[in-house]
């Protein structure tokens, strides 16, 4: 006879898992992943590739070596390394980018207790850990197509001047056309990957939006402008992808929106008053580590409950 297991109300039936979160995530990430590949050619395809092996590699020696249930087939491994990847320059070494993958894996993941259980984006703190040991290799750029190398990133333009940018500039950012990290570049892509998870529903909008609004707001303040400042660097991928991470980001709608102003005004302050021009993962990185505080100052009180008194 079947034994039965009863649990409390409500009963709702949902399909929805990790692996099949992970993989929604993969299908909306790969029109940017293709285009970087075209973009800047096969050393895109080969960071990539490598990022995403050593990701899965890292996460399956790990469980192996503490006899650990392997979790690969829940798809976070290769999530986390083709965010890491497309964060990353084409140029960059390829053993530079297999060592962020298992950094991002063992040390912000596993170590933790794994997927759940990390306190900050495992592939934002992987790029912020090689940008701080490899400043030179983490800011080579070249050019899409040609391959040329250039440090005329439109970042870097947005740091040397406020003016704003040309119709033609404004296509050139909409579409990718022009150096950067492998899959940041194409903000349509990433916008349309988006849009994707909203109507999957594996992401609400409230993040990406309260990034958008906080960041060209304070840009248009501080007087630089707004449309580079959105549509240039890391903002997009870093909005859409990887703020809105379910374990690193609040669960609660008024902590979403306090959450993304806050990623957004942190971006605009180290990009305008900061030696590097790119602000998008030390803001989402001092945000992960927020989510706990705002997490309990906007998850609302049960109805019918009491204050504790202390009674003597």
């Amino acid at each position: 006879m079947q034994k039965m297991n009863i649990t409390s109300s409500p009963h709702i039936a949902n399909s929805d898992n990790t692996s099949g979160i992970m993989l929604d995530v993969i299908f909306a990430l790969l029109p940017a992943t293709i285009c970087g590949i075209l973009f800047f050619g096969f050393n895109a395809l080969l960071v990539v590739a490598v990022t995403v092996a050593s990701a899965v590699v890292s996460e399956y020696i790990w469980c192996t070596a503490i006899k650990k249930e392997t979790s690969l087939r829940d798809l976070s491994a290769i999530v986390t390394g083709l965010l890491l990847g497309l964060n990353l320059p084409p140029t960059l070494p390829l053993w530079m980018a297999a060592l962020g993958s298992a950094i991002a894996i063992i040390i912000v993941k596993q170590m933790f207790g794994g997927l759940g259980h990390n306190f900050a984006n495992p592939a934002i703190t992987a790029r912020i850990t090689l940008m701080v040991s490899f400043p030179t290799a983490m800011t080579t750029f070249v050019e899409p197509v040609t391959g040329a190398v250039s440090s005329a990133t439109p970042l870097a333009a947005l740091k040397e001047t406020a003016t704003t940018v040309l119709p033609t500039d404004i296509t050139r950012l909409f579409f990718g056309n022009y150096a950067g990290c492998i899959g940041e570049t194409s903000a349509l892509l990433l916008l349309a990957g988006g849009i994707y998870l909203v109507l999957r529903k594996v992401i609400t909008p409230e993040i990406p939006l309260a990034f958008f609004a906080s960041a060209a707001g304070l840009s248009w303040i501080l007087g630089d402008d707004p449309i580079r400042t959105l549509l240039s660097g890391g903002l997009m991928i870093g909005a859409i992808f990887m703020a809105t991470d379910y374990v690193t980001s609040p669960p609660t709608r008024w902590g979403k929106v306090i959450f993304g102003v806050g990623c957004g005004l942190i971006t605009v302050v180290i990009r305008h008053f900061g030696n590097l021009p790119e602000g998008v993962s030390f803001a989402i990185l001092l945000m992960n580590i927020l989510t706990p505080h705002i997490t309990r100052f906007t998850t609302p009180k049960p109805f019918g409950t009491e204050a504790k008194t202390n009674e003597k």
